[in-house]
C-alpha cells in the first residue's frame, strides 16, 4: 500500500494532466524517470514541448505548492529535462511550467517558471 502522500501526489498529477488536457495541451509522457530526476508531465502545447511539474500542498504553512520548487529542483528538472531532449532526433521549443493544487484543488499554472 503506497503512504498517503504519494498517493495524493499521484491524484494531483492525474488532475493537472487532465486540467491541461482541456487547456488544449497533449500529453506525450507522464513520469518521466531517468538518473537525473523525474518530469511529472511532459506535453505539447503547439509546437512546444512543455516540461512540467506537479507540486500540491495540503496547507500553506510552509508555502504555496509553487514555492516549494527549490534551485535544488530546478537544476533536476533541466538535467532531466536534458536527458529527455537527447533522444529526440531534433529538439522543439521548449518551456518549464510548474502547476501547484492545493486542498480545495485551486489549479495555479505557472507559465516559463523556469528560464
Amino acid at each position: 500500500m503506497k503512504a498517503p502522500h504519494l498517493l495524493k501526489g499521484e491524484a494531483a498529477e492525474a488532475l493537472a494532466c487532465r486540467w491541461l488536457q482541456a487547456q488544449g495541451l497533449v500529453l506525450n509522457e507522464q513520469n518521466y524517470r531517468c538518473k537525473q530526476g523525474e518530469i511529472d508531465l511532459i506535453m505539447r502545447d503547439g509546437e512546444t514541448l512543455v516540461f512540467i511539474e506537479v507540486r500540491y500542498r495540503g496547507h500553506s504553512g510552509f508555502g504555496s505548492a509553487v514555492d516549494s520548487v527549490t534551485p535544488a529542483k530546478q537544476q533536476k528538472l533541466l538535467r532531466t529535462a536534458e536527458h529527455y531532449l537527447q533522444r529526440l532526433r531534433h529538439t522543439p521549443a521548449c518551456r518549464f511550467d510548474i502547476i501547484g493544487i492545493d486542498r480545495e484543488h485551486r489549479i495555479q499554472w505557472i507559465r516559463n517558471a523556469l528560464q
